[in-house]
């Protein structure tokens, strides 16, 4: 006889496996995958959002990241921090709307 335990648990089992994709956070996987194209990553327009008060990312590495990921175009949220959707939504949203305007 099955009872509603185990017909929950196959449930939660179907369930689960719908949520399974693929993908490896091992560092030899990684360096096997093959790099980034600039026909593909490359045509891919890059815009840089900085937030000034993150304190998990400084401002000084920011910007050194964006000269090192070749980003297309800088914008600034004043008074963001590193969860920019938390402390300036509608900056954000103002922000994200310009870039799909321009870039769409």
């Amino acid at each position: 006889m099955i009872t509603k335990f185990a017909i929950f648990i196959c449930q939660d089992l179907e369930q689960a496996r719908t949520l399974i994709r693929p993908g490896s956070l091992f560092l030899y996987d990684l360096s096997r995958a093959d790099n980034f194209s600039a026909k593909g990553y490359g045509s891919v327009k890059r815009v840089y959002v900085i937030c000034d008060e993150d304190l998990a990312i400084p401002v000084e590495f920011q910007r050194w990241m964006i000269e090192n990921s070749g980003a297309d175009e800088v914008m600034e949220i004043k008074g963001a921090d590193h969860m920019v959707m938390f402390s300036k939504p509608q900056e954000l949203s103002q922000c994200l709307s310009e870039i799909a305007k321009k870039h769409a």
